[in-house]
């Protein structure tokens, strides 16, 4: 019969540190990029947050504006095509907002 007693963990668990790619691959972030942008945005259209994109807090700044510019200039698209082409059926409705 097996013991009852606390897990014994035979080395402990260290994380490796984040590092942003970004910093890693001296990429540069450029609204004129459209190759590298959409990898930074959700499904639903909306910026990655930082947990998602592993960047740092500056280049993800520079992560977001430049996915507002590329948009403004129609590079990229402000929602993907399956919301458009469904008209956003299936999708979960807004919460209504109490007043």
């Amino acid at each position: 019969m097996a013991e009852s007693g606390p897990v014994r963990r035979t080395k402990d668990f260290t994380r490796r540190p984040a590092v942003c790619p970004f910093c890693v691959g001296k990429i540069a972030v450029d609204y004129k990029n459209a190759a590298l942008l959409p990898r930074y945005i959700t499904s639903r259209g909306s910026i990655a947050s930082r947990h998602m994109t592993k960047a740092c807090a500056k280049h993800q700044r520079a992560l977001a504006q430049a996915i507002k510019r590329a948009r403004f200039l129609a590079l990229l698209p402000y929602a993907p095509v399956h919301i458009w082409k469904t008209g956003g059926v299936g999708m979960p409705e807004p919460r209504a907002r109490r007043t």
